[in-house]
């Protein structure tokens, strides 16, 4: 939603969905994209999170990897950071964040947007990409980030194969002993559509609700989707199922 009025109402639609934060990015960081400007990236997010916040205390998190748009998400009015680098890309979103005195998401990633998808390699993904959130953690620490603060994400589908996709999702319950909750972004991705035969990303809900269950499963306790009303109802009934229900 390029146009910030669509993008706008787009984010109350999710609120009416059900959403608990909402996630708004300039920059699309997916395997292929291609990098976006600064200025470009600030006039995408900045006047739609300054909409929203004036009509919304629900809590807003800015999408980006670099310092100069987390500032102006954050004078705007969004409450998280929320880096696909990790602070690697620009370690200066790391003091901001800091400064600002909110919460972010660290998350992996193996490269860069264009070029992640070539023939990525780990010796272990799983404890790689472990060491590097344990590592990435200690650095916004020290750059004066409360742990507490601090949310991770294992980066499912940035740099990965589907079967590194697949050993990182039976593996989830081995970061929470980093000590930070962890952030699950698996929605609508391509091993999805390639385990499910399906090649329309907008009709890959079932298949994200399968994983979704699955993180649920291993105590994830964020996951960021597309399809928020039947993610949430599926959830209602797992947590019925499994802890109980008292009729109202």
């Amino acid at each position: 939603f390029h146009d910030a009025p669509k993008a706008v109402d787009q984010g109350h639609a999710l609120i009416k969905e059900g959403a608990d934060i909402l996630d708004i990015g300039g920059e699309s960081t997916r395997p292929g994209a291609d990098f976006v400007q600064t200025e470009a990236e600030i006039n995408r997010t900045a006047p739609v999170i300054k909409a929203l916040r004036s009509t919304s205390d629900m809590p807003i998190s800015i999408d980006t990897r670099k310092a100069l748009v987390g500032q102006a998400a954050l004078d705007a009015g969004a409450d998280l950071v929320n880096d696909v680098a990790a602070f690697t890309f620009d370690p200066a979103l790391g003091d901001v964040t800091a400064a600002a005195k909110v919460p972010c998401c660290l998350m992996h990633a193996q490269g860069n947007p264009d070029t992640m998808q070539t023939k990525p390699h780990y010796d272990n993904v799983l404890f790689d990409v472990y060491d590097f959130l344990s590592q990435r953690i200690d650095a916004a620490v020290a750059a004066g980030i409360a742990r507490d603060q601090i949310t991770i994400d294992p980066g499912i589908g940035f740099g990965k194969t589907l079967q590194h996709n697949l050993t990182l999702l039976r593996g989830l319950a081995l970061f929470h002993t980093l000590g930070c909750p962890v952030l699950l972004g698996a929605s609508r991705k391509r091993f999805i559509g390639t385990i499910g035969g399906e090649d329309d990303a907008g009709a890959r809900m079932p298949g994200t609700l399968a994983v979704t269950l699955h993180g649920i499963a291993q105590g994830v306790q964020l996951h960021r989707v597309h399809d928020i009303k039947p993610i949430k109802q599926a959830l209602r009934l797992d947590r019925a199922i499994t802890q109980g229900w008292a009729e109202h």
